[in-house]
Protein backbone atom coordinates (compact mmCIF):
# COMPACT_ATOMS: atom_id res chain seq x y z
CA UNK A 1 0.00 0.00 0.00
CA UNK A 2 2.41 3.10 -1.08
CA UNK A 3 1.56 6.29 -1.30
CA UNK A 4 0.45 7.16 -4.73
CA UNK A 5 1.52 11.01 -4.53
CA UNK A 6 4.73 10.26 -3.22
CA UNK A 7 5.92 7.85 -5.54
CA UNK A 8 5.05 9.99 -8.46
CA UNK A 9 6.95 12.91 -7.56
CA UNK A 10 9.80 10.18 -6.95
CA UNK A 11 9.60 9.03 -10.12
CA UNK A 12 9.41 12.87 -11.98
CA UNK A 13 12.53 13.37 -9.85
CA UNK A 14 14.98 10.65 -11.37
CA UNK A 15 13.86 10.25 -14.89
CA UNK A 16 15.26 13.20 -17.40
CA UNK A 17 19.00 14.12 -16.68
CA UNK A 18 22.32 12.30 -16.51
CA UNK A 19 22.13 13.08 -12.88
CA UNK A 20 18.46 11.05 -12.63
CA UNK A 21 19.67 8.48 -14.42
CA UNK A 22 22.69 7.68 -12.23
CA UNK A 23 20.55 8.65 -8.94
CA UNK A 24 17.78 6.09 -10.29
CA UNK A 25 20.52 2.69 -10.55
CA UNK A 26 22.20 3.52 -7.39
CA UNK A 27 19.20 4.49 -5.20
CA UNK A 28 16.40 2.85 -6.74
CA UNK A 29 17.78 -0.83 -7.96
CA UNK A 30 14.70 -3.03 -8.22
CA UNK A 31 15.81 -6.26 -9.47
CA UNK A 32 14.03 -8.36 -6.97
CA UNK A 33 16.88 -10.50 -5.32
CA UNK A 34 16.04 -10.76 -1.96
CA UNK A 35 18.77 -9.36 0.77
CA UNK A 36 20.10 -11.70 3.62
CA UNK A 37 22.46 -9.86 5.58
CA UNK A 38 21.28 -8.88 9.24
CA UNK A 39 23.15 -6.40 12.12
CA UNK A 40 25.20 -9.38 13.05
CA UNK A 41 26.72 -10.12 9.63
CA UNK A 42 28.30 -6.95 9.55
CA UNK A 43 30.72 -8.20 12.87
CA UNK A 44 31.64 -4.88 13.75
CA UNK A 45 34.27 -4.67 16.78
CA UNK A 46 32.28 -1.82 18.88
CA UNK A 47 34.76 0.62 21.04
CA UNK A 48 34.96 0.82 24.62
CA UNK A 49 31.93 2.92 25.01
CA UNK A 50 28.21 2.43 25.01
CA UNK A 51 26.47 4.43 22.57
CA UNK A 52 23.91 7.37 23.55
CA UNK A 53 21.31 8.36 20.80
CA UNK A 54 18.90 11.63 21.19
CA UNK A 55 16.44 12.70 18.38
CA UNK A 56 14.82 15.74 18.30
CA UNK A 57 13.44 18.68 15.78
CA UNK A 58 14.03 22.02 15.73
CA UNK A 59 13.17 25.21 13.52
CA UNK A 60 15.22 27.31 10.92
CA UNK A 61 13.07 30.33 11.33
CA UNK A 62 15.56 32.46 8.41
CA UNK A 63 14.03 29.82 5.86
CA UNK A 64 10.36 28.24 5.22
CA UNK A 65 9.07 25.18 4.27
CA UNK A 66 5.73 23.43 2.65
CA UNK A 67 4.22 19.87 4.00
CA UNK A 68 2.76 19.07 0.68
CA UNK A 69 1.14 15.73 2.05
CA UNK A 70 -0.86 18.61 3.75
CA UNK A 71 -2.36 19.48 0.31
CA UNK A 72 -3.01 23.35 1.96
CA UNK A 73 -1.11 27.12 1.11
CA UNK A 74 0.67 27.06 4.37
CA UNK A 75 4.16 27.68 5.08
CA UNK A 76 6.26 26.98 8.58
CA UNK A 77 9.70 27.69 9.78
CA UNK A 78 12.05 24.91 7.93
CA UNK A 79 12.15 22.42 10.40
CA UNK A 80 15.60 20.53 11.03
CA UNK A 81 15.41 16.96 12.68
CA UNK A 82 18.43 16.15 14.46
CA UNK A 83 20.24 12.47 15.25
CA UNK A 84 23.36 12.57 17.63
CA UNK A 85 24.77 9.23 18.49
CA UNK A 86 27.53 10.19 21.28
CA UNK A 87 29.64 7.92 23.80
CA UNK A 88 27.91 7.12 26.65
CA UNK A 89 27.77 5.20 30.35
CA UNK A 90 24.71 3.40 31.25
CA UNK A 91 21.74 5.04 33.31
CA UNK A 92 21.00 1.99 34.68
CA UNK A 93 21.03 -1.62 34.36
CA UNK A 94 17.58 -1.05 32.99
CA UNK A 95 18.61 0.85 30.06
CA UNK A 96 17.32 -0.47 27.05
CA UNK A 97 19.02 -0.42 23.18
CA UNK A 98 16.76 1.16 20.60
CA UNK A 99 14.96 -1.69 18.06
CA UNK A 100 15.53 -1.22 14.54
CA UNK A 101 11.81 -0.41 14.23
CA UNK A 102 12.51 2.40 16.83
CA UNK A 103 14.97 3.92 13.87
CA UNK A 104 11.94 3.36 11.17
CA UNK A 105 9.61 5.47 13.41
CA UNK A 106 11.83 8.68 13.02
CA UNK A 107 12.17 7.80 9.16
CA UNK A 108 8.29 8.06 9.30
CA UNK A 109 8.53 11.35 11.05
CA UNK A 110 11.13 12.61 8.57
CA UNK A 111 9.06 11.45 5.73
CA UNK A 112 6.28 13.62 7.07
CA UNK A 113 3.80 10.36 7.49
CA UNK A 114 4.28 10.05 11.36
CA UNK A 115 1.07 8.61 11.97
CA UNK A 116 1.35 6.18 9.74
CA UNK A 117 0.78 2.90 10.93
CA UNK A 118 3.55 0.67 11.65
CA UNK A 119 2.08 -2.22 9.88
CA UNK A 120 2.36 -0.25 6.70
CA UNK A 121 5.73 0.84 7.06
CA UNK A 122 7.56 -1.71 4.93
CA UNK A 123 5.24 -1.34 1.88
CA UNK A 124 5.11 2.58 1.68
CA UNK A 125 8.96 3.84 1.42
CA UNK A 126 11.02 3.03 -2.00
CA UNK A 127 13.70 1.99 -0.20
CA UNK A 128 11.84 -0.55 1.59
CA UNK A 129 10.48 -3.61 0.88
CA UNK A 130 7.90 -6.13 2.69
CA UNK A 131 9.46 -9.29 2.82
CA UNK A 132 10.10 -12.24 5.67
CA UNK A 133 13.86 -10.92 5.81
CA UNK A 134 12.89 -7.18 6.40
CA UNK A 135 10.04 -7.71 8.99
CA UNK A 136 12.16 -10.23 11.04
CA UNK A 137 14.91 -6.96 11.04
CA UNK A 138 11.72 -4.87 12.82
CA UNK A 139 13.12 -6.24 15.98
CA UNK A 140 16.48 -6.48 16.02
CA UNK A 141 18.31 -4.62 18.90
CA UNK A 142 21.05 -2.08 18.39
CA UNK A 143 23.38 -0.60 19.62
CA UNK A 144 22.45 2.47 20.62
CA UNK A 145 20.93 2.81 24.10
CA UNK A 146 18.02 4.88 24.64
CA UNK A 147 18.66 6.54 28.11
CA UNK A 148 22.52 6.47 28.21
CA UNK A 149 24.44 8.98 29.81
CA UNK A 150 27.05 11.37 28.12
CA UNK A 151 30.29 10.60 29.00
CA UNK A 152 31.72 13.93 30.79
CA UNK A 153 34.64 14.78 28.25
CA UNK A 154 35.19 15.91 25.34
CA UNK A 155 35.07 14.15 21.69
CA UNK A 156 35.41 14.70 17.77
CA UNK A 157 32.92 16.00 16.20
CA UNK A 158 31.47 14.10 12.70
CA UNK A 159 28.52 15.70 10.72
CA UNK A 160 26.86 12.90 8.73
CA UNK A 161 25.18 13.94 5.23
CA UNK A 162 22.92 11.25 4.27
CA UNK A 163 21.91 10.74 0.14
CA UNK A 164 19.80 11.63 -1.86
CA UNK A 165 16.23 12.37 -0.38
CA UNK A 166 17.52 10.13 2.74
CA UNK A 167 17.16 10.04 6.59
CA UNK A 168 19.26 11.01 9.23
CA UNK A 169 19.39 7.57 10.35
CA UNK A 170 20.44 5.86 6.81
CA UNK A 171 23.51 5.07 8.26
CA UNK A 172 23.23 4.26 11.72
CA UNK A 173 25.36 1.14 12.30
CA UNK A 174 28.18 3.29 11.21
CA UNK A 175 27.52 6.31 13.67
CA UNK A 176 26.58 4.12 16.38
CA UNK A 177 30.34 2.51 15.68
CA UNK A 178 32.22 5.34 15.50
CA UNK A 179 30.11 6.71 18.69
CA UNK A 180 31.78 3.58 20.57
CA UNK A 181 35.24 4.52 19.84
CA UNK A 182 34.61 8.07 20.82
CA UNK A 183 33.35 10.00 18.12
CA UNK A 184 29.97 12.34 18.49
CA UNK A 185 27.91 12.28 15.20
CA UNK A 186 25.18 14.30 14.40
CA UNK A 187 23.11 14.05 11.22
CA UNK A 188 19.82 15.53 9.96
CA UNK A 189 17.78 14.61 6.82
CA UNK A 190 18.35 15.99 3.32
CA UNK A 191 15.53 17.52 1.65
CA UNK A 192 14.55 19.54 -1.13
CA UNK A 193 14.48 23.98 -0.32
CA UNK A 194 11.12 24.12 -0.14
CA UNK A 195 9.54 20.74 0.44
CA UNK A 196 10.48 17.06 1.55
CA UNK A 197 11.39 16.91 -2.18
CA UNK A 198 14.69 17.38 -4.23
CA UNK A 199 14.52 19.54 -7.75
CA UNK A 200 16.97 16.20 -9.12
CA UNK A 201 20.45 16.48 -7.72
CA UNK A 202 20.98 20.06 -8.51
CA UNK A 203 23.01 22.87 -7.26
CA UNK A 204 20.14 24.54 -5.55
CA UNK A 205 19.61 20.85 -3.52
CA UNK A 206 23.42 20.76 -3.01
CA UNK A 207 22.96 24.15 -1.40
CA UNK A 208 20.43 23.77 0.55
CA UNK A 209 21.66 20.73 1.92
CA UNK A 210 25.08 22.42 3.02
CA UNK A 211 23.22 25.15 4.80
CA UNK A 212 21.32 22.61 6.87
CA UNK A 213 24.71 20.65 7.48
CA UNK A 214 26.02 25.13 8.80
CA UNK A 215 22.98 24.34 11.00
CA UNK A 216 23.78 21.36 12.83
CA UNK A 217 27.75 22.77 13.08
CA UNK A 218 25.88 25.62 15.06
CA UNK A 219 23.76 22.95 17.20
CA UNK A 220 26.89 20.74 17.81
CA UNK A 221 28.78 24.08 19.63
CA UNK A 222 25.58 23.71 22.22
CA UNK A 223 26.58 20.27 23.21
CA UNK A 224 29.44 19.75 25.91
CA UNK A 225 30.99 16.93 25.24
CA UNK A 226 31.52 18.16 21.93
CA UNK A 227 35.24 19.72 20.58
CA UNK A 228 34.13 21.74 18.03
CA UNK A 229 38.11 22.19 17.14
CA UNK A 230 38.00 18.71 15.89
CA UNK A 231 35.26 18.66 13.60
CA UNK A 232 34.93 16.19 9.98
CA UNK A 233 31.78 15.89 7.98
CA UNK A 234 30.73 12.59 6.37
CA UNK A 235 28.30 11.84 3.60
CA UNK A 236 27.05 9.02 1.04
CA UNK A 237 26.46 9.71 -2.51
CA UNK A 238 24.62 13.16 -2.71
CA UNK A 239 25.57 13.82 0.96
CA UNK A 240 29.30 14.31 -0.33
CA UNK A 241 28.74 16.90 -2.76
CA UNK A 242 27.54 19.13 -0.02
CA UNK A 243 29.78 18.23 2.33
CA UNK A 244 32.33 19.62 -0.01
CA UNK A 245 31.23 22.96 -0.35
CA UNK A 246 30.35 23.05 3.68
CA UNK A 247 34.15 22.36 3.75
CA UNK A 248 35.02 25.02 1.53
CA UNK A 249 33.14 27.53 3.09
CA UNK A 250 33.51 26.46 6.93
CA UNK A 251 37.49 26.89 8.37
CA UNK A 252 36.94 24.32 10.88
CA UNK A 253 36.06 21.81 9.09
CA UNK A 254 39.54 19.15 9.31
CA UNK A 255 38.61 16.29 7.15
CA UNK A 256 36.16 15.31 4.54
CA UNK A 257 34.98 11.40 4.24
CA UNK A 258 32.85 10.85 1.27
CA UNK A 259 31.41 7.26 1.13
CA UNK A 260 31.21 6.73 -2.56
CA UNK A 261 30.47 10.67 -2.85
CA UNK A 262 28.23 12.00 -5.85
CA UNK A 263 31.23 14.34 -6.52
CA UNK A 264 32.79 11.67 -8.44
CA UNK A 265 29.46 10.92 -10.36
CA UNK A 266 28.13 14.70 -11.16
CA UNK A 267 31.14 16.67 -11.15
CA UNK A 268 29.20 19.78 -12.95
CA UNK A 269 26.92 20.27 -9.60
CA UNK A 270 29.82 21.55 -7.70
CA UNK A 271 31.55 23.55 -10.09
CA UNK A 272 27.57 25.23 -10.35
CA UNK A 273 27.94 26.56 -6.89
CA UNK A 274 29.29 30.29 -6.31
CA UNK A 275 31.46 28.72 -3.51
CA UNK A 276 33.23 26.34 -5.46
CA UNK A 277 37.30 27.08 -4.78
CA UNK A 278 39.35 24.32 -5.11
CA UNK A 279 42.42 26.13 -3.99
CA UNK A 280 40.44 26.75 -0.97
CA UNK A 281 39.75 23.10 0.28
CA UNK A 282 43.66 22.53 1.88
CA UNK A 283 42.16 19.08 4.51
CA UNK A 284 42.42 15.50 4.07
CA UNK A 285 40.26 14.09 1.87
CA UNK A 286 39.03 10.00 2.00
CA UNK A 287 36.74 9.00 -1.00
CA UNK A 288 35.33 5.31 -0.53
CA UNK A 289 34.53 4.14 -4.50
CA UNK A 290 31.92 1.84 -5.08
CA UNK A 291 32.96 -1.53 -7.41
CA UNK A 292 33.22 -1.33 -10.81
CA UNK A 293 29.86 -1.54 -12.56
CA UNK A 294 29.68 -4.41 -15.08
CA UNK A 295 29.68 -2.76 -19.01
CA UNK A 296 26.29 -4.66 -19.12
CA UNK A 297 24.42 -2.59 -16.14
CA UNK A 298 26.12 0.60 -17.73
CA UNK A 299 24.82 -0.03 -21.64
CA UNK A 300 21.46 -1.32 -19.84
CA UNK A 301 20.58 1.57 -17.91
CA UNK A 302 21.95 4.76 -19.87
CA UNK A 303 25.08 5.43 -17.68
CA UNK A 304 28.58 6.63 -19.17
CA UNK A 305 31.38 4.07 -18.60
CA UNK A 306 33.24 6.58 -17.22
CA UNK A 307 31.63 6.34 -14.02
CA UNK A 308 33.60 3.39 -13.40
CA UNK A 309 37.25 4.96 -13.79
CA UNK A 310 36.70 9.19 -13.70
CA UNK A 311 37.72 10.71 -10.49
CA UNK A 312 37.60 14.12 -11.57
CA UNK A 313 37.86 15.78 -8.44
CA UNK A 314 40.52 13.81 -6.68
CA UNK A 315 42.64 15.02 -9.62
CA UNK A 316 41.74 18.22 -9.54
CA UNK A 317 42.64 18.69 -6.10
CA UNK A 318 46.06 20.11 -5.24
CA UNK A 319 46.59 21.24 -1.57
CA UNK A 320 44.93 18.36 -0.25
CA UNK A 321 45.95 15.27 1.11
CA UNK A 322 43.80 12.85 -0.59
CA UNK A 323 43.28 8.93 -0.16
CA UNK A 324 40.54 6.86 -2.59
CA UNK A 325 39.43 3.43 -2.14
CA UNK A 326 37.30 1.03 -3.81
CA UNK A 327 36.29 -1.60 -2.49
CA UNK A 328 35.65 -4.54 -5.39
CA UNK A 329 32.20 -5.89 -3.33
CA UNK A 330 30.13 -3.00 -2.69
CA UNK A 331 27.49 -1.79 -5.14
CA UNK A 332 26.78 1.72 -4.32
CA UNK A 333 23.65 1.05 -2.31
CA UNK A 334 25.35 -1.08 0.41
CA UNK A 335 27.63 2.17 1.70
CA UNK A 336 24.68 2.47 4.20
CA UNK A 337 23.22 0.72 6.60
CA UNK A 338 20.03 0.65 5.27
CA UNK A 339 21.18 -0.47 2.06
CA UNK A 340 22.65 -3.54 3.35
CA UNK A 341 19.80 -4.53 5.48
CA UNK A 342 16.53 -4.05 2.93
CA UNK A 343 17.63 -3.13 -0.33
CA UNK A 344 17.01 -6.00 -2.36
CA UNK A 345 19.89 -7.27 -4.18
CA UNK A 346 20.88 -6.53 -7.65
CA UNK A 347 21.62 -10.22 -9.29
CA UNK A 348 23.16 -8.45 -12.75
CA UNK A 349 26.19 -7.62 -10.56
CA UNK A 350 25.90 -7.28 -6.86
CA UNK A 351 28.58 -9.91 -4.95
CA UNK A 352 26.87 -12.66 -2.75
CA UNK A 353 25.97 -11.00 0.97
CA UNK A 354 29.07 -12.12 3.24
CA UNK A 355 31.22 -10.25 0.77
CA UNK A 356 28.83 -7.57 1.17
CA UNK A 357 28.62 -7.34 4.87
CA UNK A 358 32.76 -8.11 4.82
CA UNK A 359 33.28 -4.62 2.62
CA UNK A 360 30.72 -2.35 5.01
CA UNK A 361 32.76 -3.81 7.73
CA UNK A 362 36.05 -2.99 5.93
CA UNK A 363 34.09 0.57 5.27
CA UNK A 364 33.44 1.80 9.20
CA UNK A 365 36.86 0.26 9.83
CA UNK A 366 38.98 2.81 7.48
CA UNK A 367 36.41 5.69 8.17
CA UNK A 368 37.44 5.08 11.81
CA UNK A 369 41.10 4.74 11.10
CA UNK A 370 41.02 7.79 9.28
CA UNK A 371 39.00 9.92 11.75
CA UNK A 372 41.76 8.65 14.57
CA UNK A 373 44.93 9.22 12.84
CA UNK A 374 43.52 13.36 12.18
CA UNK A 375 42.07 13.27 15.26
CA UNK A 376 43.61 11.41 17.99
CA UNK A 377 47.23 11.28 16.36
CA UNK A 378 46.46 7.44 16.95
CA UNK A 379 49.91 5.43 15.96
CA UNK A 380 48.15 2.39 15.08
CA UNK A 381 45.30 4.29 12.69
CA UNK A 382 48.43 6.35 11.47
CA UNK A 383 50.13 3.44 10.36
CA UNK A 384 46.71 1.67 8.68
CA UNK A 385 46.19 4.75 6.49
CA UNK A 386 49.77 5.33 5.32
CA UNK A 387 50.21 1.44 4.73
CA UNK A 388 48.83 -0.05 1.72
CA UNK A 389 46.15 -2.78 1.52
CA UNK A 390 48.38 -5.04 1.21
CA UNK A 391 50.58 -4.30 4.09
CA UNK A 392 47.08 -4.56 6.01
CA UNK A 393 46.48 -7.61 5.11
CA UNK A 394 43.97 -7.43 2.17
CA UNK A 395 44.06 -8.84 -1.34
CA UNK A 396 43.72 -6.62 -4.27
CA UNK A 397 40.47 -8.73 -5.41
CA UNK A 398 38.86 -6.95 -1.85
CA UNK A 399 40.16 -2.89 -2.13
CA UNK A 400 42.57 -1.02 -3.79
CA UNK A 401 43.72 1.94 -3.44
CA UNK A 402 45.05 5.73 -4.75
CA UNK A 403 47.07 7.95 -2.68
CA UNK A 404 47.97 11.58 -3.80
CA UNK A 405 50.35 13.79 -1.72
CA UNK A 406 49.05 17.89 -1.11
CA UNK A 407 51.22 20.19 -2.71
CA UNK A 408 52.52 22.36 0.32
CA UNK A 409 50.31 25.92 -0.78
CA UNK A 410 53.03 29.07 -0.91
CA UNK A 411 52.37 30.94 2.33
CA UNK A 412 51.44 34.57 1.50
CA UNK A 413 50.25 37.42 3.77
CA UNK A 414 46.71 35.87 3.83
CA UNK A 415 48.51 33.32 5.97
CA UNK A 416 50.35 35.67 8.08
CA UNK A 417 47.39 38.04 8.89
CA UNK A 418 45.61 34.52 10.17
CA UNK A 419 48.42 33.87 12.69
CA UNK A 420 48.74 37.82 13.21
CA UNK A 421 44.65 37.99 13.90
CA UNK A 422 45.42 35.24 16.19
CA UNK A 423 47.75 37.09 18.75
CA UNK A 424 45.90 40.13 18.38
CA UNK A 425 48.04 41.26 16.45
CA UNK A 426 50.76 41.83 19.21
CA UNK A 427 54.17 40.52 18.78
CA UNK A 428 54.38 41.24 14.80
CA UNK A 429 58.16 41.58 14.20
CA UNK A 430 59.35 38.75 16.09
CA UNK A 431 56.15 36.61 13.72
CA UNK A 432 57.64 37.99 11.06
CA UNK A 433 61.05 37.66 11.24
CA UNK A 434 60.29 33.72 12.30
CA UNK A 435 57.82 33.31 9.48
CA UNK A 436 60.56 34.52 7.00
CA UNK A 437 63.30 31.98 8.37
CA UNK A 438 60.31 29.37 7.18
CA UNK A 439 58.80 31.05 3.94
CA UNK A 440 61.44 33.22 2.60
CA UNK A 441 59.62 33.93 -0.13
CA UNK A 442 56.88 35.78 2.22
CA UNK A 443 56.21 38.95 0.85
CA UNK A 444 53.87 41.64 2.87
CA UNK A 445 52.94 44.60 0.44
CA UNK A 446 53.20 48.07 1.54
CA UNK A 447 49.55 49.11 0.21
CA UNK A 448 47.99 45.40 1.87
CA UNK A 449 49.53 46.75 5.62
CA UNK A 450 48.80 50.37 5.39
CA UNK A 451 45.34 49.42 4.54
CA UNK A 452 45.12 47.21 7.36
CA UNK A 453 46.84 49.61 9.55
CA UNK A 454 43.93 52.16 9.23
CA UNK A 455 40.74 50.00 9.21
CA UNK A 456 41.79 48.62 12.45
CA UNK A 457 43.06 52.16 13.96
CA UNK A 458 39.69 53.63 13.06
CA UNK A 459 37.45 50.94 14.87
CA UNK A 460 37.69 51.92 18.84
CA UNK A 461 38.06 48.61 20.58
CA UNK A 462 41.57 47.75 17.85
CA UNK A 463 43.37 51.03 17.98
CA UNK A 464 45.99 49.45 19.36
CA UNK A 465 46.17 46.29 16.91
CA UNK A 466 46.41 49.07 14.19
CA UNK A 467 49.49 51.11 14.96
CA UNK A 468 51.43 47.39 15.89
CA UNK A 469 50.58 46.83 12.37
CA UNK A 470 51.91 50.21 11.61
CA UNK A 471 55.06 49.33 13.70
CA UNK A 472 55.53 46.20 11.77
CA UNK A 473 55.30 47.81 8.31
CA UNK A 474 57.87 50.48 9.41
CA UNK A 475 60.51 47.65 10.28
CA UNK A 476 59.80 45.88 6.75
CA UNK A 477 59.41 49.65 5.03
CA UNK A 478 61.90 52.05 7.29
CA UNK A 479 61.63 54.96 4.16
CA UNK A 480 58.09 55.39 3.58
CA UNK A 481 56.55 58.33 4.38
CA UNK A 482 53.29 56.96 3.91
CA UNK A 483 53.69 55.10 6.85
CA UNK A 484 54.34 57.28 8.74
CA UNK A 485 51.65 59.79 7.59
CA UNK A 486 49.34 56.96 8.49
CA UNK A 487 50.78 56.11 12.35
CA UNK A 488 50.53 59.25 12.78
CA UNK A 489 46.60 59.29 11.57
CA UNK A 490 46.39 56.49 14.04
CA UNK A 491 47.95 57.95 16.95
CA UNK A 492 45.73 61.20 16.61
CA UNK A 493 42.26 58.76 15.98
CA UNK A 494 43.46 57.61 19.67
CA UNK A 495 44.13 61.67 20.95
CA UNK A 496 47.66 60.59 21.85
CA UNK A 497 49.11 64.22 20.30
CA UNK A 498 52.63 63.90 21.20
CA UNK A 499 53.40 60.23 19.26
CA UNK A 500 51.03 61.50 16.06
CA UNK A 501 53.62 64.77 16.24
CA UNK A 502 56.53 62.92 15.91
CA UNK A 503 55.36 60.33 13.14
CA UNK A 504 53.71 63.44 10.77
CA UNK A 505 57.44 65.12 11.34
CA UNK A 506 58.91 62.15 10.46
CA UNK A 507 57.04 61.51 7.15
CA UNK A 508 57.36 65.20 6.52
CA UNK A 509 61.34 64.90 7.05
CA UNK A 510 61.04 62.10 4.02
CA UNK A 511 58.91 63.88 1.93
CA UNK A 512 58.86 67.34 2.08
CA UNK A 513 55.81 67.68 -0.42
CA UNK A 514 53.29 65.82 2.43
CA UNK A 515 50.62 68.39 2.36
CA UNK A 516 48.66 66.48 4.94
CA UNK A 517 51.34 66.48 7.63
CA UNK A 518 51.64 70.16 7.26
CA UNK A 519 48.30 70.71 7.65
CA UNK A 520 48.36 68.29 10.62
CA UNK A 521 51.04 69.50 12.28
CA UNK A 522 49.45 73.16 12.63
CA UNK A 523 46.75 71.34 13.81
CA UNK A 524 48.25 69.64 16.97
CA UNK A 525 50.16 72.81 17.79
CA UNK A 526 46.65 74.89 17.93
CA UNK A 527 45.39 72.33 20.36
Amino acid sequence: MKSTDQCDKQKKNVKTTLTRRVLLLLFFQSLLALPQNNLEDIDLRYGPYEVGFRHYTLQDSTRTYQIKNEFNNSFIPRPIPVSIWFPADRNNNDTESLKVLDYLNILKTEEEWTHLPNEFLLDWFSYLWNTEHNKAQLSKHTKALKNGQVVNRKFPVIVYAPSYQASSIENFALCEYLASHGHMVISSPSRGTDTRQLDGGTTRDMETQSTDIAFLLKEIQKHQSADFDKTALMGFSFGGLSNFITAIKNKNIKAVVSLDGTERYNYPVLEGSPFFNLKKFTIPYIHFAQKEIPKAVLETDGIPQEVNHKFQLMDSLTYSEVHSYRFHDLTHSYFSTFGLLFTNRDKRQDKDDSKIARSYKLLCEHTLHFLDAIFKKDANAIRFIENSPIDNGYTKSLVSKRFKMAITKAFDYLDFNDLAKGQNYRDLVPLYQNLMRQHPQLKLEEGMLNTLGLRLSFDPERMDQGINVFKLALHIYPNSANLYDSLAEAYLYKKDFKNAMTNFKKSLELNPANENAKKRIGQIKKQ
